[in-house]
């Protein structure tokens, strides 16, 4: 109603505020079924409970104090309603009264003057003119809903916050921003999300006993529907971004001790996890009780035993596994006294030097650096590591030690303080031996012995027990305030900006080698992509299904595209023309010396975007001209013998790859060379049939097989009409070189192919070994040359076949 008169047309909106009269006018603001959203307006049919689920400002208040209204008030203000008595129920009389009667969407605000009730402090309830009462109370104290018979309820929600004996104020929060900010009853501040778990097990598990939740026998329900009850609260903003990006919300340093369920939910008592692996291994007897904490996640990789399962647990929580008559239990390292011993006690032993023999570790056995590698919660679960140092050490050695455990950074730091400490204190120890009236005190126990040589008495936690007609003890030393977490800060989480899963550009180029030390046969693999995904992944099959993983892209390529034409040139010469203009995806470019240029900087590749459709050629200067716009000028072209793919021009658009060592080769076999082969390439982080993905099919020749063209292709016309034809050959491997006699011939053996060719026709085509060969006269007449025929040699490689040719005309 209201919403669809507020987007209406100026004069539509006049219209109707004219046809209201006076009094209708100044009842509207009361109308809630005007201004109410959908979610705000009682479900139809004859519901018994109604669960509102929202985050803050949804109007939960509103549309609970809205229900009441309507459920006691009648047609005329002095009418009776449906309802003569309601209980109003809250965390606290405080909430109930501040929020769900004073509030600014409480009853008394929503009400007109004369159906306003009246509150009356000294008996908590609200008087309607008609007679009907609305009374508060607590869940502090639910004994007190025993006895009133109420026709209606209104019930704040449920929910504790992740902090420090949360429960004893369920409904506390810290928030600096507001005025309500307090910490619960004897609280010492410090995030623990196993109390709000705890809080919500007895929530549940009280309402879920039949015996306090009792089925009515008039419409067969429970009295409290927990498949409708919500807790508060879930917040609509996507975790972990809430409450990482604390840039767009300020509320997000409140989430590690606030009632929020985000990131939480998927935890596990510690207890729970014990459990199971117990039961896995094949271990029933077992006591969890005393085990507390919370798991966020933990990683068994490997087949082995329970123990070994258990292990990393016990250093992150610090428990131990003690056996007490057949049962194994489980239970907190905590150093609280489990009894005192004083000398008298004590008994003597043979094996003991006195009663009590006191042992040291030595100074250089003990690490007084400790860090620790694990999973970080509430990020990108990415691998990090906190540290501890003692304040007096020294040393550079360091411990390292990891475990698969999800933890914060805070719960890191405080763990790697624990075992810091704990190990500098655990350098005392002692043996001792008690007499079989002791047998009751064993593994995990605290004891402490009297002091000696004027020292004070000091606690020790038995480590071993040996049974003979004694007790032969072995125990370490402890101090209770070692197991106390330290307060920490709440770090924001680690997180990676969201990358949306768009298509990449894949640009597969067949080329010659450039280094000498790659895979011949393997094409380069040059992926770009705005914005770039972080790893790409390229997949391959012989057909477009079954595909296998063929290689991980980590780096995004400099690429482009022309925006100039390019002019042919003659290679080996620099190239003075016209600038080549470029504009880049990604990257820079930048201008090197004339000497880096000919070490081999500043290679690219200019091509049609076909595998085999490239021209290598380096540059050494590069102008910025625009933004991500290059000119490119001082240019050597065909270099590395692709002279041959070098067109009488590359048009604007043209396909521009700087190869700087980040187009890779991929992973093909060498049988495979020119096999048509299918691959879908996409980020890594998807899965291969991702519409994210690109599919294409190649089939690559493996120009690094192919031998250069040869050069300096001379035919000499003998007196007899003869022709005398001689090249040069070049090597496609270590031809830099100018102290040798020649070059490497770079194949098994010296071969070339001679053609005689006019226009698209063959004449004549032979093989020789050597950089030479004749055109007989008597061959001449049987093909019929001509000055306009032209003469073509390339040299052949036995895997790849001939190279590009050399041609020349006939001589006259």
């Amino acid at each position: 109603m209201a919403d669809w008169i507020a987007c209406a047309a100026p004069e539509i909106r006049q219209t109707f505020l004219d046809e209201l009269s006076d009094a209708e006018l100044r009842a509207l603001p009361y109308l809630f079924e005007f201004w109410a959203l959908p979610h705000q307006l009682p479900p139809d049919g004859n519901w018994r409970t109604w669960i509102i689920l929202g985050g803050r400002g949804a109007g939960k208040t509103r549309a609970g104090a809205e229900w009441v209204r309507s459920q006691v008030e009648g047609a005329q203000p002095l009418d009776p309603g449906r309802a003569r008595r309601v209980a109003l129920i809250g965390e606290t009389y405080d909430q109930v009264r501040d929020v769900m009667i004073h509030g600014d969407s409480g009853i008394l605000a929503c009400s007109p003057p004369d159906r306003r009730p009246h509150w009356k402090v000294t008996e908590r309830k609200l008087i309607w003119p008609n007679g009907a009462e609305a009374q508060a109370f607590s869940a502090q104290e639910p004994e007190s809903l025993r006895g009133p018979q109420f026709d209606a309820a209104w019930a704040d929600e449920l929910g504790c916050a992740a902090i420090d004996k949360g429960t004893n104020q369920p409904n506390k929060f810290i928030d600096p921003k507001s005025s309500e900010s307090s910490l619960p009853y004897y609280s010492n501040g410090q995030r623990d999300d196993f109390m709000q778990v705890q809080y919500l097990k007895a929530m549940l598990g009280h309402w879920s006993d039949p015996a306090r939740n009792p089925v009515s026998s008039e419409y067969g329900g429970p009295m409290v529907d927990l498949s409708n009850a919500y807790v508060w609260a879930w917040d609509a903003r996507p975790y972990p971004a809430f409450p990482n990006n604390r840039e767009l919300w300020g509320d997000g340093e409140n989430h590690g001790r606030g009632h929020w369920l985000n990131g939480r939910t998927g935890a596990r008592t510690l207890a729970s996890v014990v459990e199971e692996i117990c039961l896995r291994a094949g271990v029933t007897d077992i006591d969890t009780s005393r085990l507390y904490g919370l798991v966020r996640g933990y990683l068994v990789d490997e087949v082995s035993d329970g123990r070994s399962a258990i292990q990393p647990l016990m250093l992150r929580f610090g428990f131990d596994a003690i056996e007490r008559d057949g049962t194994l239990v489980f239970r907190h390292r905590d150093g609280l006294l489990t009894d005192r011993l004083d000398s008298g006690e004590l008994a003597l032993s043979p094996d003991l030097d006195g009663r009590v023999e006191q042992l040291r570790a030595a100074e250089a056995e003990m690490s007084g650096r400790v860090r620790l590698r694990f999973l970080e919660a509430g990020s990108d679960y990415g691998v990090t590591a906190e540290e501890a140092v003692l304040p007096d050490e020294e040393t550079h050695a360091v411990s390292v030690n990891e475990v698969p455990l999800v933890m914060t950074r805070a719960e890191g730091r405080q763990t790697v303080e624990r075992w810091l400490t704990e190990a500098r204190v655990a350098r005392d120890s002692v043996r001792f031996a008690l007499p079989p009236s002791r047998l009751l005190l064993g593994a995990g126990d605290v004891v402490e012995l009297p002091g000696d040589g004027g020292e004070g008495a000091a606690r020790f936690r038995i480590d071993r027990v040996e049974q003979t007609d004694l007790q032969m003890i072995e125990a370490v030393r402890v101090e209770p305030s070692v197991y106390l977490p330290s307060e920490m800060e709440e770090d924001a989480g680690t997180q990676s900006a969201f990358v949306p899963p768009v298509p990449v550009l894949p640009l597969f180029l067949d080329l010659p080698l450039m280094r000498g030390d790659e895979v011949p046969h393997a094409p380069h693999i040059a992926v770009s992509a705005r914005p770039w995904p972080g790893s790409v992944a390229v997949y391959a099959s012989e057909a477009d299904a079954s595909y296998v993983l063929s290689d991980i892209v980590t780096s995004r390529a400099i690429m482009g595209l022309t925006e100039t034409p390019l002019q042919a040139a003659r290679p080996g010469l620099w190239d003075r023309g016209a600038p080549l203009q470029v504009k880049l995806f990604s990257g820079g470019l930048e201008a090197r010396s004339v000497a880096e240029v000919l070490s081999g900087a500043n290679v690219a590749a200019i091509g049609d975007g076909t595998p085999g459709g490239w021209e290598l050629f380096q540059f050494a200067s590069a102008e910025v001209i625009a933004p991500d716009t290059y000119w490119l000028s001082d240019r050597l072209r065909g270099q590395l013998g692709t002279e041959a793919a070098m067109p009488a021009a590359w048009p604007a658009g043209s396909w521009f790859v700087l190869m700087n060592g980040v187009p890779s080769q991929i992973d093909l076999a060498s049988s495979l060379r020119g096999v048509a082969r299918h691959y879908r390439i996409g980020p890594a982080q998807r899965a291969v049939d991702d519409p994210s993905y690109r599919h294409v099919v190649e089939a690559f020749d493996g120009v690094g097989l192919r031998p250069y063209a040869p050069v300096h292709l001379r035919a000499h016309r003998q007196a007899g009409g003869r022709l005398d034809l001689s090249w040069i050959r070049r090597t496609r491997i270590d031809g830099d070189r100018w102290d040798g006699t020649d070059v490497p011939l770079g194949e098994e053996a010296e071969s070339y192919l001679v053609r005689i060719r006019r226009g698209a026709s063959v004449l004549r085509t032979v093989t020789t070994a050597e950089p030479a060969w004749s055109y007989s006269v008597a061959d001449q007449a049987a093909d019929g040359a001509q000055p306009d025929d032209s003469i073509e040699v390339a040299q052949i490689s036995a895997r790849f076949g001939p190279g590009p040719f050399a041609a020349a005309p006939i001589p006259v």
